[in-house]
């Protein structure tokens, strides 16, 4: 098994599927996020081949959803950045880099202050040196780009945290954000509204890790995991986001799982750490309007308001989003109905 710095060693060998063949998925994908109600994604680490493929949809005109683009911040990708800036392609949007920080808490790679509880041995591991993070945050500054950090374990969190300090001097609007912030030290929480740090999570994560979390962090250390509440009260505003295809595209179990602190199955039944639950109305702004600020696109779509882009979706149901998740059934209901409209 590889994992983290160590799959490239295999994964720039395998070949690559033809153009034709990726179009077509990334239609069906499309089609599928439609059939959800999901009119825009932020795609995190593009190469530039895929932009340039996305860029061939969208003059081709078969790519409707917005797609904000977080570039991987690899040697081409840094020239076409300093040579074209910010862009914006019709619905293709592009000027951030996203860097991986560390790896996954499952696997033990989440970068931890102190040893991981089932494993005494390992704090997890940086994949992005300090040194290249720094490197990568200048060149992203002066060319105008926001930097998205993946950060799962709290030692990450506080070292991107701590690199959000200068820049917050510099560029008090920089919107850099931390992707996942999934653990994170009590002590650090008030980093992120004294930085600007703009969060960003997806809240399936929790009840899907929610079976073995304890055991990697121990009881403790949950106090910090999967922190939504708290993330938003220290920062305002919280982007919600499912990070398919590691979890479902379907955004109603982002809202169950932020809401109900359960997972599609109804576990467990007093939900996930349930003091970090939040509101239908965060839910909602966490979907909309907050993820349009956090890629700097407020001004022309993520709420209903004259002269915006009206992406929009109209729900083909009557109820309120808590009596649908009231119920593990009523759920089930919802998604078989969902189905029903979709295919009519």
């Amino acid at each position: 098994m590889l994992l983290d710095n160590a799959i490239p060693l295999v994964a720039d060998k395998l070949p690559d599927f033809s153009k034709k063949d990726l179009k077509a998925s990334i239609e069906k994908v499309q089609q599928e996020l439609f059939q959800f109600g999901v009119t825009g994604v932020h795609e995190a680490g593009v190469e530039q081949k895929e932009y340039q493929l996305l860029a061939e949809l969208v003059k081709e005109d078969k790519l409707q959803l917005e797609v904000y683009v977080m570039l991987r911040p690899t040697p081409g990708n840094i020239a076409f950045a300093k040579q074209h800036g910010p862009l914006v392609n019709k619905n293709l949007i592009v000027r951030s880099f996203k860097v991986i920080g560390d790896g996954a808490l499952g696997s033990r790679g989440a970068f931890l202050k102190q040893p991981y509880s089932d494993d005494h041995a390992s704090h997890g591991l940086l994949t992005t040196t300090p040194e290249e993070l720094h490197r990568i945050a200048s060149i992203a500054e002066s060319v105008g780009y926001q930097v998205n950090i993946h950060a799962i374990g709290d030692s990450t969190n506080r070292l991107v945290l701590d690199l959000l300090k200068d820049i917050q001097k510099r560029n008090p609007d920089h919107r850099w954000r931390i992707e996942h912030a999934q653990v994170v030290d009590p002590a650090d929480f008030a980093l992120f509204a004294q930085t600007g740090c703009f969060p960003s999570v997806q809240p399936t994560h929790a009840v899907s890790d929610q079976r073995w979390a304890s055991m990697r962090l121990g009881d403790k250390r949950l106090k910090g995991a999967y922190a939504y509440k708290s993330l938003l009260e220290q920062s305002g505003m919280l982007a919600l986001g499912t990070d398919f295809p590691v979890e479902q595209t379907n955004p109603f179990l982002t809202i169950h799982a932020a809401v109900m602190r359960r997972n599609a199955d109804g576990d467990p039944i007093g939900g996930f750490l349930p003091e970090e639950a939040l509101s239908e109305e965060a839910c909602l702004r966490g979907m909309t309007i907050w993820p349009a600020y956090a890629s700097f696109q407020e001004m022309r779509t993520g709420s209903l308001e004259k002269g915006k882009e009206a992406t929009f979706v109209i729900l083909a149901f009557p109820f309120r989003v808590r009596e649908v998740f009231e119920s593990n059934y009523a759920f089930k209901l919802f998604i078989r109905g969902r189905e029903r409209y979709t295919s009519e």
